[in-house]
């Protein structure tokens, strides 16, 4: 059976796992998206480092957790913004102002709302954590 959304599968892989209070987690495929989802989320300081290996049926990862997510998921659709807009979807899918991040992909790539803003750019919601 394929997936339907290979994203929404790491992350709720991912949610499931901080639930179980897991340290590592093992996501496949490893997608472009995937990793530089992951990397925003690491820079975020959610996650801990993740390493990319290789086996017959294709590239995983491996990701090692902090437990400092509560909650996180891809956006559905993926809405198109403008720097101005970030502070409705902010109020959609965060718990509060100025808690949690939405990840957003820019003409200059994937980076969070307030990395676009600083940078004057708008984009595409591509998920969101907190």
């Amino acid at each position: 059976m394929t997936l339907n959304d290979p994203l929404a599968n790491a992350l709720s892989k991912t949610i499931t796992a901080e639930k179980l209070s897991k340290e590592t987690i093992t996501v496949y495929p490893a997608s472009k998206l995937i990793k530089n989802v992951f990397e925003v989320l690491n820079k975020s300081m959610y996650i801990g480092d993740y390493v990319e290996k290789e086996d017959d049926k294709g590239n995983y990862l491996i990701v090692n957790l902090l437990g400092r997510i509560n909650k996180c998921g891809v956006v559905k659709p993926r809405f198109s913004t403008k720097k101005a807009g970030f502070e409705k979807f902010e109020k959609r899918f965060l718990p509060s102002r100025d808690f949690g991040i939405l990840i957003v992909s820019t003409p200059k790539g994937l980076m969070t709302h307030k990395e676009a803003i600083k940078n004057n750019l708008g984009g595409r919601i591509i998920a969101y954590c907190y």
